[in-house]
């Protein structure tokens, strides 16, 4: 009879680490399929900068995008503002 208790001890010890480890590898897994997407996301925006990084590097780029984002003009030129179609 003892042996049968020792037994199923032993029994249900293993159950119970065999129960625990599954749920361990699920939460894993689900992580790791979330962390998948997140480099994927990632990678799309190190694309971006990356394209980024290239235009900025052309000076004739960066006067453009300095005239139109900060209203910069070139010697003789006027700035002329248009209202925008929502105002």
């Amino acid at each position: 009879m003892l042996a049968f208790f020792i037994f199923g001890l032993i029994l249900s010890t293993l159950g119970y680490n065999l129960i625990l480890n599954v749920n361990s590898i699920y939460k894993m897994k689900a992580q790791k399929k979330q962390l998948e997407k997140k480099i994927a996301l990632l990678k799309e925006e190190e694309k971006i900068l990356e394209s980024d990084i290239q235009k900025l590097e052309d000076p004739s780029y960066v006067a453009r995008y300095a005239r139109e984002k900060y209203l910069y003009s070139k010697d003789g030129e006027i700035i002329i503002r248009m209202p925008d179609d929502d105002e």
